[in-house]
């Protein structure tokens, strides 16, 4: 029996979803607080990484997440992220045209996507939301620099 990732393509296809997502989020404008979300971590080249090594793991492939990390858990991975319902929703709706751009529908996808957004929402969380008090063009405005080791 195929697993999800199979159906959506392979790990060709899933590498070309992520790609395309993440060249959404640094190029469109309407899209830059997602963006903004990564100025404190590792960057999107290793978020881009990560993100398909999670995928693959997450639709039935290869774990290469968990063999990495030791772990799956979007919510210890995002604990240091302030997330509110506004990113969550920004997030899906970015991947939904993710998926478009890719032209990757049918029942796994579907699944795929009931699944993340199940996911999404169960991230939204209360952590101090360090996006306030930035320029937005540079990032974070440096004042407690213990607080910006954890990204």
């Amino acid at each position: 029996m195929a697993c999800a990732l199979d159906e959506i393509g392979g790990e060709a296809a899933l590498r070309d979803l992520v790609e395309g997502f993440y060249d959404l989020m640094e190029s469109d404008p309407s899209v830059h607080e997602l963006h903004r979300l990564h100025f404190r971590g590792h960057g999107l080249s290793h978020t881009r990484q990560a993100q398909f090594e999670f995928m693959s793991g997450f639709l039935g492939g290869r774990a290469y997440y968990r063999e990495r990390f030791g772990h799956m858990n979007l919510r210890e991975i995002h604990a240091h992220v302030p997330i509110r319902e506004a990113d969550a929703d920004l997030w899906l709706d970015t991947f939904d045209r993710a998926l478009e751009d890719a032209n990757m529908s049918g029942p796994a996808v579907d699944k795929m996507r009931a699944t993340l957004r199940r996911a999404a929402h169960m991230l939204v969380n209360d952590v101090p939301d360090w996006r306030k008090g930035e320029d937005a063009e540079t990032g974070p405005v440096l004042r407690d620099h213990g607080a910006l080791r954890r990204g």
